[in-house]
C-alpha cells in the first residue's frame, strides 16, 4: 500500500507525516501534537488571520508583509503574538491563500526558521 499524502495541522499549518501507527485513523489525524490538539483554533487566531489577509489584500500581488506588522496592529504588546501570527500565515499557506518567503524565495513553512516575509501567492 502506497502511503498517503501528507496532510498539514488544523492549528499551527505545519506538515503531518503519515506514520505507520495512524495507518487505520488517518483520515482523523488532524493535529501534529498534543499542544495543538489542547489549544485549538481560537478567537485571537481567527483575528490574526483576518488581520492577515487584510494587510495582504492592501499591499497587492507585488509587495510582501513581515509578520511583525500583523502582531503591531493587534496589540501593542505585540512580541507575543509574533508565534500566533507565524502559525496563521502557515495555515494560509496550507490554503493556498498565501506563501510564505525568505530572502524573496518560497520556502517550505513546516521548516522556515528565521526572518520570514508573508505575500499572495503569484
Amino acid at each position: 500500500m502506497a502511503t498517503p499524502a501528507d496532510k498539514t495541522c488544523s492549528r499551527c499549518g505545519r506538515a503531518i507525516a503519515w506514520r505507520k501507527k495512524w495507518e487505520r485513523c488517518w483520515d482523523e489525524v488532524r493535529w501534529c501534537s498534543d499542544a495543538c490538539r489542547k489549544g485549538r483554533l481560537a478567537a485571537l487566531d481567527r483575528t490574526i488571520e483576518q488581520q492577515l489577509q487584510e494587510l495582504l489584500a492592501a499591499r497587492g500581488m507585488s509587495a510582501s508583509i513581515c509578520p511583525s506588522e500583523v502582531a503591531r496592529a493587534l496589540a501593542d504588546d505585540w512580541e507575543p503574538l509574533m508565534e500566533p501570527v507565524r502559525m496563521a500565515a502557515r495555515r494560509l499557506v496550507a490554503r493556498g491563500e498565501a506563501e510564505i518567503t525568505q530572502k524573496g524565495s518560497v520556502v517550505d513553512p513546516s521548516t522556515a526558521k528565521g526572518p520570514i516575509r508573508v505575500r499572495l501567492p503569484r
